[in-house]
């Protein structure tokens, strides 16, 4: 496994476990996820308040009560703001809603705090009192976004002192506007639009780590691109390294991601115990540059 620091301050495992399906899981089952996790090398955990209404939190709250030296082991993140048909940047929510997961995860704090979803209504100021109420009393120790523009990022830094140490988004090899826009610079063709404002050189200029949400996901949870017959010359060429490094295409998909010199984070919410170790795999493949451009074209991009 190979690990980074996350926004220069909190060092963890490349890939982390995204939470979010164990609430469709048994408690054993859980506890093999995790347990399997642990032993790839992973250290970094994400969850949400929504994942499961709590659910997911609470099984994991389960291993920790089970494992108490496990705690001080990991880096335990989670996210909140999303509410039944709005988002809530109130300095009321932020805080109740970490008590909330502090409760369900069986801890004390949180590594890193996210907020989920931008909201439009937020104001700067009243997320800086959360936070530094949150900061001061040792509930959370580092704070990020998730889907955010830098825009808004450098708003909420008007009033917010912490830095914002990550920023989570999507990002896979058959959705990475990200790179297509930075590749087409100045040209009349689909892949220039950039829809993003440019995060991807953004982040890197001011040391926030992305982390990325469905790595192996075509659309909006649409459907995976491996071993999807819609996505035939992506999983040729996944296919043809996955022989030539004697691993999955799994594998070769996750160390794509992990080539980016960003330093990307991955997220992986797989709950199946082979799949993460496929996914972990990845980490210690590094791809030539004519290999990572090979998988892009492959993907349908064009390079102009």
């Amino acid at each position: 496994m190979e690990y980074l620091k996350i926004g220069g301050e909190v060092e963890a495992s490349r890939v982390s476990l995204g939470c979010m399906r164990m609430r469709d899981k048994t408690k054993k089952e859980v506890f093999d996820v995790i347990d399997t996790a642990v032993e790839c090398g992973i250290t970094h955990f994400d969850h949400a308040d929504i994942y499961g209404a709590g659910l997911s939190e609470e099984l994991f709250g389960e291993y920790i009560k089970a494992n108490p030296s496990f705690r001080d082991k990991i880096v335990l993140q989670s996210k909140c703001a999303i509410r039944k048909g709005f988002y809530d940047f109130s300095k009321e929510h932020i805080i109740s809603s970490v008590e909330g997961s502090l409760k369900r995860l069986n801890t004390d704090r949180l590594d890193v705090l996210l907020l989920h979803r931008p909201d439009t209504l937020m104001e700067p100021e009243e997320v800086a009192e959360a936070f530094d109420e949150l900061q001061s009393s040792g509930k959370v120790l580092n704070f990020g976004v998730s889907n955010h523009n830098k825009y808004q990022i450098d708003l909420l830094k008007t009033a917010v002192k912490q830095p914002i140490i990550a920023n989570q988004l999507q990002f896979s090899i058959t959705e990475c506007g990200m790179v297509s826009s930075g590749l087409n610079v100045n040209m009349k063709n689909d892949e220039s639009v950039m829809h993003d404002g440019g995060l991807l050189e953004y982040s890197r200029i001011n040391n926030i780590t992305i982390q990325t949400w469905s790595p192996f996901q075509a659309g909006f949870f649409k459907s995976p691109f491996i071993d999807n017959d819609d996505y035939p010359e992506v999983n040729a060429k996944l296919q043809e390294l996955a022989d030539k490094y004697n691993t999955t295409k799994t594998a070769i998909a996750s160390a794509w991601i992990l080539r980016h010199p960003a330093k990307m984070q991955l997220i992986c919410g797989s709950m199946t115990p082979d799949r993460i170790r496929q996914v972990c795999e990845g980490a210690n493949i590094t791809l030539s540059r004519e290999e990572w451009y090979g998988i892009y074209r492959a993907a349908g991009y064009r390079l102009p």
